[in-house]
């Protein structure tokens, strides 16, 4: 055998034994959403890079803390920021007080519309002396929500073993004590926007 096709079949034993790197879009995948759903940038209330928001809500309180909790730390390729003169609103925080079918156990509700999409807070169960009457799950009922104006669907609950705020179930979400994204979400977020 010449030296060449020695040196050749021992490269070839060399690249046999090293394993293939795993590629980095599996490493940061985001959690599975129910369904069958994906996270998505065209369901969601996010233009040209940011969401512009109006407040016609009570909950202010509630607001200020989603917002924080989706703008904080590395969370920054989306602007969160309120409406102004020379822009419209993607985003409008309103309240409703249902209790029928449709919003039965309902907190909160993305809207998704033709225009300015609508984040319902439902006063129905979460005004002062009602079930959810309290800061600590009004917050995350809103924080839930602009999860889905985001564009992040219901991820499944998997047993439990990966944390996130965009579970459907609030008892589950409350029995965590979540009050923002995970990092899961925040791999979610990372995957989704960059």
């Amino acid at each position: 055998m010449d030296d060449l096709a020695l040196a050749a079949a021992a490269a070839a034993v060399v690249l046999l034994a090293v394993p293939a790197p795993v590629p980095a879009a599996s490493v940061a995948a985001p959690h599975m959403c129910e369904g069958g759903a994906v996270d998505s940038r065209g369901r969601s209330s996010v233009d040209g890079g940011e969401i512009a928001w109006d407040d016609e809500s009570k909950f202010d309180d509630a607001r200020k803390h989603a917002i924080k909790v989706w703008t904080a730390g590395t969370l920054k390729q989306v602007k969160i920021k309120p409406d102004g003169a020379t822009s419209y609103a993607d985003l409008e925080w309103r309240d409703t007080s249902r209790t029928g079918t449709e919003w039965d156990n309902v907190y909160g509700k993305w809207d998704p519309n033709s225009g300015t999409d609508i984040l319902w807070m439902n006063r129905a169960y979460l005004d002062d002396r009602k079930a959810l009457g309290k800061d600590e799950h009004r917050r995350r009922v809103a924080a839930h929500e602009l999860g889905h104006a985001l564009g992040f669907c219901h991820k499944a609950y998997g047993y439990g073993q990966y944390p996130s705020v965009m579970w459907a179930e609030y008892d589950l979400i409350e029995g965590k004590r979540i009050n923002g994204p995970t990092s899961d979400d925040i791999k979610a977020y990372h995957a989704l926007w960059g």
